[in-house]
């Protein structure tokens, strides 16, 4: 695996953890936590936890893939990605437009504040 794709899959899991952390357990919280947010090895979480590198490694993979169910079946990290989309074309939009354009500018700016 290249650095590249090491990160984008890193970056993909923490998305995936924002939306979804609530919804894996305490355990599976913890492991990804330490281990893509606050970059601990499998060997550290392993010291920490009195267990093997093995259960660590399987530990966080079925949790990326309980994060992957969630969001096949609920899409709000695909979702979310679209609306920022159609915010960023909606601004470019915005921006076209001649005269007076503040109170379109400003629902765009509460929009973007939402997420």
């Amino acid at each position: 695996m290249t650095e590249e794709s090491v990160l984008q899959k890193t970056n993909r899991v923490n998305l995936l953890f924002d939306f979804y952390q609530l919804l894996l357990t305490e355990k599976q919280q913890i492991f990804l936590k330490h281990y893509f947010h606050d970059d601990y090895s499998l060997g550290e979480i392993a010291s920490e936890f009195s267990i093997s590198r093995q259960a660590v490694y399987e530990h966080i993979k079925r949790a990326e893939s309980v994060l992957e169910e969630y969001e096949t079946k609920l899409q709000l990290l695909s979702k979310y990605g679209e609306r920022q989309r159609l915010l960023h074309e909606l601004k470019r939009l915005v921006e076209e437009l001649p005269e007076d354009r503040g109170s379109i500018r400003s629902i765009t700016e509460r929009l973007a504040e939402m997420d």
